[in-house]
């Protein structure tokens, strides 16, 4: 693995994300992928060697292992963890994409042509909808497997024994499962950190949500108070009294007064 790159990722995507993004992607990183690298794959790689039942029909043990572990915890765990934090990068593909139409628009109308984005790494419009899209799916896929775990393996939890009776097995047999109680610790760990990593996605979710709520609150009370502020300045016009000309001067867009002559009544 090349390091470099990958420290440009995360730190890439630490830059463009919130505070609980921040906490989010720490936990990621720290609590499950290197948790999944260092200790997880030595845990589980010997799971189907050491299964074993009491019986010496020929093929009986694989077929009750693939009964009871139909998909390995390792592979789903690295499917899940390449599904989270793929939408995490696609926040930075859009930053980058924005800072190069940035870079064209420069190129093509110069210095002085204005810009497209006073800050391509600022979430609004089209980068906002990716980053709120990214939590959505992210919640959604650790929610999807830890259903799917569950499914597979309820509550969890591995036996220490199973009884198989899949063919070509004589009868029920008992298979006994390789280090039950330290792979148990794993999971409920793995599970653990993938709900706490649901709830920050759904918190994150929730505040920006409410930001945006409070943006378009006070934009709507700056309208309403900008529409009224004119209104009463066109009511107070139509009481002038103009001397000295058959038409009143007109009125610039910020209603000065300076030309303006009034009575004294």
């Amino acid at each position: 693995m090349n390091w470099g790159i990958f420290e440009g990722l995360l730190s890439g995507v630490n830059k463009y994300s919130t505070a609980f993004g921040r906490i989010w992607l720490s936990l990621v990183f720290i609590f499950r992928v290197l948790v999944y690298l260092v200790t997880a794959e030595r845990v589980w790689n010997d799971d189907h060697k050491d299964f074993d039942c009491n019986t010496l029909q020929p093929g009986c043990s694989n077929v009750c292992f693939d009964e009871f572990f139909p998909v390995s915890h390792v592979r789903l765990w690295a499917l899940q963890l390449i599904l989270v934090t793929c939408p995490s990068l696609l926040v930075v593909m859009h930053v980058a994409y924005r800072k190069a139409r940035e870079r064209k628009h420069k190129e093509a109308v110069g210095e002085d042509g204005g810009r497209l984005y006073l800050n391509p790494g600022k979430k609004r419009g089209g980068l906002w909808w990716t980053y709120v899209c990214s939590l959505v799916f992210k919640a959604g896929v650790d929610a999807v497997f830890l259903y799917v775990f569950h499914s597979l393996y309820p509550k969890y939890t591995l036996p220490n024994v199973v009884k198989c009776r899949a063919a070509p097995c004589p009868n029920t047999v008992d298979c006994f499962i390789s280090k039950p109680s330290e792979k148990n610790i794993f999971t409920l760990f793995m599970v653990t950190t993938a709900a706490i990593c649901i709830l920050l996605n759904l918190v994150e979710l929730a505040y920006l949500l409410g930001k945006r709520c409070r943006e378009c609150r006070a934009a709507r009370k700056a309208r309403v108070a900008g529409a009224s502020c004119c209104k009463q300045d066109d009511l107070l016009s139509g009481d002038l009294i103009f001397l000295g000309s058959d038409t009143p001067p007109p009125l610039l867009p910020d209603c000065p007064r300076d030309h303006v002559k009034k009575t004294i009544l």
